[in-house]
């Protein structure tokens, strides 16, 4: 078992930052490969980004390329998310995810452990 807890959100104005961070617990993270979903009112839950704790292989949804940043840190077991120029539709609940399966990285479903998510709100 996986225990994820996401803390960082907020609200912020356009153009501005936030960085999102997921503590990790249960397991050694090491075959794991670690993944942000948002999901804003009315919608569908969507990949962010996501990366191979062993090796840093990270991956972004076309939304967010260029201004998140995935990243982990092992001593701290602790996934992280930098968000700059944020705009009004990154507004949603942050998701932080985890699954050993190396498959499939952008469907959320494949994703066994959920953290209970952390708001973001970006005001015009």
């Amino acid at each position: 078992q996986v225990q994820l807890v996401e803390s960082g959100g907020g609200l912020v104005q356009a153009g501005g930052s936030l960085r999102l961070s997921c503590a990790a617990s249960g397991r050694s993270l090491s075959t794991y490969v670690m993944a942000w979903f948002r999901q804003a009112p009315g919608k569908e839950r969507e990949f962010v980004a996501c990366i191979r704790w062993r090796g840093g292989e990270s991956y972004y949804a076309d939304s967010v390329k260029g201004r998140f940043t995935i990243s982990r840190d092992n001593a701290k077991n602790t996934l992280y998310l930098q968000m700059n120029s944020l705009k009004p539709e990154d507004t949603a609940v942050y998701y932080c995810a985890a699954d050993e399966v190396f498959t499939n990285l952008r469907v959320a479903g494949q994703y066994d452990y959920w953290g209970q998510g952390t708001q973001v709100t970006v005001s015009t």
